[in-house]
């Protein structure tokens, strides 16, 4: 467009020209060799402008003759440049509608028409055609290759990265994930995964770090990255409380103040300040937090703030949280559980009832258990409530991945990722949960049991309404049958030498305050069994795929 205008200008002032000389007549004379040229200007004019274009043609001319040979060359080059990028793009295509073959075909016809060190995406259509053919070992080895090359390296690391985590193999994609966020740290996959593995390590400021990184180059949002570094803060609050209490309550308040919903920040933040005496503002949090979101760890710390105090303080203190938090089931179950261990055993059972008629879960039918069995004795309904808590509705648990724990962690124990448990109920009854609640903390024997309840449930419904005697007209327990198991209440020495786990425990026994030593374990021992892996599978040795360089 810039030519065109610049030839017309050039045209236009030609035209101007020579209307000036058209409208200023006049004669040129040229005295050469004897001889007296006598002209018009007008002819002259013209005939330098004759001559200025025909030297232009005949050194266009010169010009082109002596550069053909390049000019053929350079033709031909360009033809088979371009029907290679067309073969590449063709087989780009293909390789993305998995057409294996015929990418496997355009990738030789564009490697034969254009070199690969000229095109790098040649290395990357023949990558990716070994994938769609299954042969993984040589797209390895070709994206290994890729490492040399400084503007094919981020490409394969991240071949390598999507390999590794294809096989399994955590530690390779890591690593190379690790070595893209050195390189590039606004690649969000890179960064994600070295987050994941710094978090997994327990390598928490280098987590925040990270965080931050992220955070400032947007590559989240600004939410997300508030509630990430909540957590990670948490995590670090958690396993600095017995080195470091004041780097544990100091990061614990930061993360309570980023995110105010959270429950383990609030828990850890109250924790931080009772242990320095200062109750006031640990109680403030906690009751902030119930507001929010009512979770039987913060009533049972709150409660057991003070561990000087009397069981009726304590019930005081249950009371209160029930005030700030009415008709929540959580609230009443705090309550019963608090009159019961004052004592109280109508205002317990008052408490335990509306529970179950708020929601009915097991959680609620074993502290009716409890209750009645520190109050009448009376087996039968200690077996009826026992029954009901067996086919009641799981309590809610922390659940991440298919995983139940009864502490919150900061990662998942399956997938690694960050943030990954939530408060709710299981899916499905399963197993006894991951952490076994210690013994030593439940207050009564009829947890212990609840197992021996599950089996004879049936039994228990057909004692509900017997055929010979009411059941509302017995006073003293019912005698046992010739069909009926041994009583639940049996003697300690003639139970097994390891007697089994206690069978799903209400929440409020599972999240009483557990020692520092407990709270900063963040991962079982163990993780749950992976039903798509043999067991001989797990114990083999499998030898390495990659090369980590």
């Amino acid at each position: 467009m810039i030519r065109i205008l610049f030839f017309l200008i050039v045209v236009f002032a030609l035209g101007l020209g020579f209307a000036w000389l058209a409208d200023r007549p006049g004669d040129l004379e040229l005295t050469f060799n004897g001889y007296r040229y006598e002209i018009t200007l007008m002819v002259a004019a013209v005939a330098v402008t004759a001559v200025v274009a025909a030297v232009m043609i005949v050194w266009w001319l010169t010009k082109a003759i002596w550069n053909s040979p390049y000019t053929i060359a350079r033709y031909f080059r360009v033809r088979r440049r371009d029907r290679g990028y067309q073969a590449l793009s063709t087989g780009m295509i293909a390789a993305g509608a998995g057409d294996a073959a015929k990418a496997r075909l355009l990738n030789k016809q564009a490697a034969k028409l254009i070199r690969s060190d000229q095109e790098p995406l040649i290395n990357l259509l023949d990558a990716q055609t070994s994938l769609l053919e299954g042969d993984h070992d040589a797209a390895r080895q070709k994206f290994e290759a890729m490492l040399d090359d400084p503007e094919m390296r981020l490409l394969g690391l991240r071949g390598l990265y999507l390999e590794a985590e294809r096989l399994g193999d955590r530690a390779a994609a890591r690593h190379y994930a690790g070595r893209a966020a050195e390189v590039a740290p606004q690649l969000v996959w890179a960064s994600t995964a070295t987050l994941e593995e710094k978090t997994e390590r327990g390598d928490w400021d280098g987590a925040l770090k990270l965080l931050d990184g992220q955070k400032s180059s947007r590559q989240i949002e600004r939410d997300v990255a508030n509630r990430r570094r909540a957590v990670l803060l948490t995590a670090k609050a958690i396993s600095l409380m017995d080195t470091d209490p004041v780097t544990a309550r100091n990061a614990a308040l930061e993360a309570n103040r980023l995110q105010p919903d959270l429950v383990p920040a609030a828990v850890i933040a109250a924790k931080s300040l009772f242990r320095q005496n200062d109750v006031r503002k640990g109680a403030k949090i906690l009751e902030a937090i119930w507001k929010i979101e009512p979770h039987p760890e913060i009533a049972d710390l709150y409660v057991h703030a003070r561990p000087g105090d009397a069981t009726h303080d304590r019930l005081a203190r249950a009371k209160k949280l029930q005030s700030l938090k009415q008709n929540n089931p959580e609230s009443s179950m705090i309550v019963a559980r608090a009159a019961l261990d004052a004592g109280e055993y109508k205002e317990a059972r008052a408490a335990a009832e509306s529970a179950a008629r708020m929601q009915p879960r097991e959680g609620a039918y074993l502290l009716l258990a409890d209750i009645e069995e520190a109050e009448t004795g009376d087996q039968g309904r200690v077996r009826q409530f026992l029954s009901k808590a067996v086919r009641a509705p799981r309590d809610p648990a922390w659940v991440a991945d298919g995983y139940v724990s009864d502490r919150w962690a900061p990662i998942s124990p399956i997938t690694g990722k960050l943030d990954a448990f939530e408060w709710r109920a299981p899916a499905e009854r399963l197993a006894p949960l991951i952490e076994d609640v210690d013994l030593e903390e439940d207050r009564s024997p009829v947890l212990i049991s609840a197992m021996a309840a599950h089996e004879e449930a049936e039994v228990i419904e057909e004692e509900a309404e017997p055929a010979e005697t009411p059941a509302e007209n017995q006073v003293a327990p019912p005698q046992p049958i010739a069909s009926e198991a041994p009583p639940v209440k049996t003697e300690p020495a003639k139970a097994e030498p390891s007697p089994p786990p206690p069978p799903r425990e209400p929440r409020q026994r599972a999240s009483t305050v557990t020692s520092e030593a407990e709270a900063s374990t963040f991962l079982p021992t163990s993780p749950p069994d992976d039903p798509g892996v043999a067991p001989e599978d797990e114990t083999e040795e499998q030898p390495r795929r990659f090369r980590l360089f």
